[in-house]
């Protein structure tokens, strides 16, 4: 029962879709309709930077398809192009059905490569609460390519650890982690669902402080849509990564699967010391 005198706000789908007019303002956005250009992009562009710049915030109900394409004088069909587009960046969500509408997406965790830092770290930095699910953790024979990676001898016992990782509670990737078992003896009786890297640390003294990533786009199958409570074919993000202490000893190989519509990678970069 609801306590006299208070209100609860409403949730952004029960309450009706604003006008156009209201959002945005009296005037559409000038499209430019040249050769070499697409209006649904320039849509999909000029939506992404409100989205950016915080005109446009997280939960914030958008005027209906029929309303924002008359004020833009579009098509609805050029319209549905660019929501559609925005949808598949995760910028937006559309949901079908009498409480149905687009919505501004949540904003990106931002996932900085330039430092090494642990994912509860990165999560920290932004305010959010980090977690892990451990799907497996168990004794395996090193592979060819992670025998490679870690410098042991192919068949040399590694530990394998499968994570959920989770921000605020909610599936952000899927980690997969293989450690030198010589290196960290005892590992799987430690609990694994905090951070890797400060029990790396606070248990043996190592850990990683460089790495060498490789990004690569990939779509989710039917085990990884599951872990990470997407759709299967949604677009990830797989980085392939060995970390290295100071002394250069490899102590991790990973494979880390990035939930595409909740994760923007970042990197810093610089002109070369030198002119070759």
């Amino acid at each position: 029962m609801r306590a006299a005198g208070l209100s609860m706000p409403s949730p952004p789908w029960s309450r009706p879709a604003p006008a156009a007019s209201q959002v945005f303002g009296p005037a559409p956005p000038s499209i430019s309709r040249a050769p070499g250009t697409t209006v649904h992009a320039q849509i999909e562009d000029w939506l992404a930077e409100l989205i950016s710049v915080g005109r446009l915030a997280p939960g914030d109900r958008m005027p209906t398809e029929q309303d924002l394409a008359a004020w833009l004088e579009v098509s609805r069909m050029t319209l549905r192009h660019a929501l559609a587009s925005l949808a598949r960046r995760g910028l937006v969500t559309r949901t079908v059905g009498r409480r149905g509408g687009t919505f501004v997406a949540e904003s990106k965790l931002e996932q900085d490569l330039t430092t090494l830092a642990g994912f509860s770290e990165q999560l920290r930095r932004h305010g959010m609460v980090a977690g892990a699910r451990v799907l497996s953790a168990a004794e395996r024979p090193a592979g060819p390519v992670a025998a490679t990676a870690l410098e042991v001898a192919e068949g040399s016992p590694l530990y394998e650890v499968r994570r959920v990782r989770l921000g605020d509670g909610r599936p952000i990737a899927l980690e997969h982690s293989l450690f030198p078992a010589a290196t960290f003896p005892g590992l799987l009786g430690c609990r694994l669902d905090g951070s890797l890297y400060e029990l790396l640390e606070a248990n043996y003294g190592q850990r990683p402080s460089r790495a060498r990533e490789s990004l690569e786009p990939v779509t989710a199958g039917v085990r990884e849509a599951e872990a990470l409570d997407v759709k299967e074919g949604a677009a990830l993000m797989l980085v392939e990564r060995t970390a290295y202490t100071d002394e250069g000893t490899p102590v991790e190989f990973a494979r880390d699967l990035f939930r595409g519509d909740r994760t923007r990678l970042v990197m810093w970069t610089s002109e070369l010391p030198a002119r070759l």
